[in-house]
């Protein structure tokens, strides 16, 4: 990961730019497939995450599956590699273009969040006489215990069917003939760092499943991602909890040898393996408040202004005294704040910061907003950073 003995290295590219540490994405990557191999568990990477080419082709070389939420993302797995097999296409908006896509390029599974949807599918697999594998994607009610714009599996939230709608849509895929039921999904939302929220869904799924398809023999189950990362402590902690994490799963879901698990990660993979590099370009305001104006702004990073999201920053230039500042950006928001009065060392115009833990919903959700530059990118491996 950054830190000072990379700043001669780094100084030579124009900021802002995302640095992607590549060692510690792979290292990330084989623990999570150590780990998912052990259970027997199948891994699909939420594309939405993060989509940079270069850490779509590092995924999926190892052979893990995509999980996408558009036709784009669906388009774009394949383009990196990923195997249209091991392709699942979610969200609750999908146009007639994005699945006629998909059907074409026979992905292995759509996760359905209407009854329309399904008669949708089902209508366009028929002008192709083909039969689209579905799961419908139930909406279990469990609180995931985090921000409310990342929280997907309570009543209130748009995801997932009902059970009244569950009802209706038994009622009508006997008659459905170019679809074919595989099984059900779930995924409560994202940033969850309690593993008993994870059991909560595993038990709450077996009820569901027991209660609504008493007599299935699904062969596909998947339980959603949602697996949060240490942003306080990012050096300290820089590779999640997998083991604890699938075994919670395999201690507590209902599950037969004929039936396979899925998981869709995406956070807690890239996450960690990612930082905004910044420069400073003035410091502002009187000693009892100081402002260090970056040229990184929210249309950079917007996870501070869009969720309240707190990012450990560190000083890769000095090694000074110890002071406050709040840490902000040029954008023409009051929003356009990373870091209100934290501790760093003595900050000058010019010094290089480092905003750790931006490697997933950071690159990905960037905008050219007051007509900025797109933030550039580095990649660990290619540049030298040992002194």
């Amino acid at each position: 990961m950054l830190n000072h003995n990379k700043i001669e290295a780094l100084e030579q590219f124009p900021t802002p730019f995302y640095f992607y540490d590549i060692n510690l994405l792979r290292d990330t990557l084989d623990e999570l497939k150590k780990q998912s191999d052990r259970f027997g568990f199948t891994v699909h990477y939420a594309i939405k995450a993060n989509a940079n080419h270069r850490i779509l082709n590092e995924i999926a070389s190892l052979g893990f599956g995509a999980d996408c939420v558009s036709g784009n993302e669906v388009k774009l797995a394949i383009e990196c590699g990923f195997n249209p097999q091991k392709i699942v296409f979610a969200g609750v908006g999908k146009t007639n273009t994005e699945i006629e896509f998909s059907l074409d390029k026979n992905i292995f599974c759509f996760h359905c969040e209407s009854v329309q949807e399904l008669e949708v599918i089902n209508q366009l697999a028929k002008q192709r006489l083909i039969i689209a594998k579905v799961a419908l994607r139930l909406n279990p009610d469990v609180k995931a215990n985090t921000h409310a714009h990342i929280t997907t599996g309570l009543t209130e939230n748009k995801f997932g069917l009902s059970i009244e709608e569950v009802l209706e849509a038994k009622r009508i895929l006997p008659d459905l003939e170019n679809i074919a039921l595989i099984g059900l999904h779930f995924h409560i939302g994202s940033q969850i760092t309690n593993l008993e929220v994870f059991k909560e869904l595993s038990l709450k799924a077996n009820q569901m499943e027991t209660e609504l398809f008493p007599d299935s023999k699904f062969t596909y189950i998947n339980l959603g991602g949602g697996l949060g990362i240490d942003y306080a402590n990012p050096q300290r902690n820089p590779i999640p909890d997998f083991k604890g994490y699938l075994s919670t799963f395999k201690d507590n879901l209902n599950n037969t040898p004929e039936r396979n698990v899925h998981f869709e990660l995406g956070r807690s993979i890239v996450g960690q393996c990612g930082s905004l590099v910044t420069k400073v370009t003035f410091i502002k305001g009187p000693s009892t408040h100081q402002f260090a104006i970056v040229d990184a702004g929210m249309n950079d990073l917007i996870r501070p202004a869009l969720y309240d999201a707190s990012h450990r920053i560190i000083n890769l230039t000095s090694n000074g005294e110890i002071s406050k500042y709040d840490v902000v950006g040029p954008v023409c928001e009051s929003a356009d704040c990373f870091a209100k009065s934290i501790e760093l060392p003595h900050v000058q115009r010019g010094d290089l910061l480092a905003i750790l833990s931006s490697g997933a919903y950071g690159e990905v959700m960037s905008s050219r907003y007051n007509m900025r530059e797109i933030t550039g990118v580095v990649y660990s491996d290619e540049i030298n950073t040992e002194k």
